[in-house]
């Protein structure tokens, strides 16, 4: 099947539910993904937060109360989602808290948060997706992973344990779900103007920027047309991937 370039990169139909979709990079990406003609959910535990987004967005996005760490709610989040939308095509498990303590000074409960974060409440929306999307015959599903899932940046145990275990959940899930028409890739944000990623430091923004080869920090929106990319029709071949978005940083180093 052949695609006009706008028919390429058109989500119109699609149903996209981001998790932590109410500030930094789930923000931009929600408003990268309506543009793009997509039906939009943001989701997170802060109504007062989700409800600011969709304000400020100006656009057609919904937004529902959802703890991802509450995993085992999981599947009655979906099935209510679907009664209300119709099933979620696009699935990006954005959702993820930042964690920078040395070994010794990280305790096994934070572990276990940071754990639950970003690679449990991942693993139990898309398994509460997957059956929706087989059954559509199409999906795609994206993990946020990071510089720390390449990089040994210390002070980072447990956020980078958890960001590391997604390039492996990405390659199994790719090769699981991709027979049934099932997309599952990864972006690994670099050093994003937003969110977790602000510098507000002078010093360490000009190191930062030594560090990159483009010479720049990034913009939230270029991982929200990322995202957008990997899960339209001009991606469809692409599936197993975790795709840098970082300025040429991980090239360079």
């Amino acid at each position: 099947m052949s695609y006009s370039w706008q028919e390429a990169f058109d989500l119109t139909g699609e149903r996209v539910l981001i998790t932590g979709g109410g500030t930094g990079l789930g923000f931009a990406m929600a408003r990268c993904f309506s543009a793009a003609g997509a039906q939009v959910v943001v989701a997170g535990r802060r109504e007062a937060v989700l409800k600011d987004a969709v304000g400020r967005l100006g656009l057609p996005v919904q937004y529902r109360i959802y703890d991802v760490t509450a995993g085992d709610e999981a599947e009655q989040f979906v099935s209510s989602l679907e009664k209300d939308l119709g099933p979620i095509t696009v699935l990006v498990n954005n959702a993820g808290i930042h964690h920078r303590k040395s070994l010794e000074e990280t305790t096994l409960e934070e572990f276990r948060r940071v754990w639950e974060v970003h690679v449990m409440g991942g693993l139990a929306l898309s398994r509460a997706v997957a059956p929706r999307m087989k059954e559509a015959g199409r999906g795609s599903i994206l993990f946020m992973a990071s510089m720390a899932s390449f990089f040994g940046i210390p002070f980072t145990t447990a956020y980078s344990a958890a960001k590391t275990s997604l390039l492996g959940v990405v390659r199994v899930l790719s090769s699981e779900l991709a027979p049934s028409g099932i997309r599952v890739n990864a972006i690994a944000p670099g050093w994003i103007d937003a969110g977790m990623g602000r510098m507000p430091d002078a010093k360490r923004r000009k190191q930062i920027i030594a560090r990159t080869p483009i010479g720049r920090f990034g913009q939230a929106e270029d991982v929200g047309w990322t995202a957008v990319f990997l899960s339209s029709p001009a991606a469809r071949f692409i599936t197993g991937i975790c795709l840098p978005v970082d300025g040429g940083v991980s090239g360079a180093f």
